[in-house]
């Protein structure tokens, strides 16, 4: 099981809405990931499956979007992915040994956006 490296990847601007699917088409394209995930791909998500690198499933807690052709995070996605840590949507099923390191990436990106991750309040 993987946390993904944190890439400071740049921020969409705040009021950009989150797409979850069309973002995943976007990546796939950009990352030439169509037929099954690669290393691009995996840079817009927090969390995958380290035993089946090669299944789309396995890829949880996508951030990002392709904006201008540069991978984008999406505040609200962020926003989304620290919801689900938090429970919502009925939480995310990962080892738990995994849990601090998704929180630890997400709060990174929360202190980009000039907030508080939800479970530091």
């Amino acid at each position: 099981m993987t946390v993904t490296k944190f890439q400071d990847l740049p921020l969409a601007d705040r009021e950009r809405e989150w797409d979850g699917a069309a973002a995943d088409k976007h990546v796939r394209e950009w990352a030439g990931a169509e037929k099954e995930p690669n290393a691009r791909y995996r840079e817009a998500h927090i969390w995958y499956d380290g035993d089946k690198p090669d299944e789309f499933g396995s890829y949880k807690l996508p951030i990002a979007d392709v904006i201008n052709g540069r991978l984008t995070v999406v505040p609200h996605a962020v926003m989304a992915a620290g919801a689900i840590m938090q429970g919502a949507r009925g939480g995310i099923d990962i080892p738990k040994a995994d849990v601090e390191g998704v929180k630890a990436h997400l709060a990174r990106y929360y202190a980009k956006m000039g907030e508080t991750a939800p479970w530091d309040r």
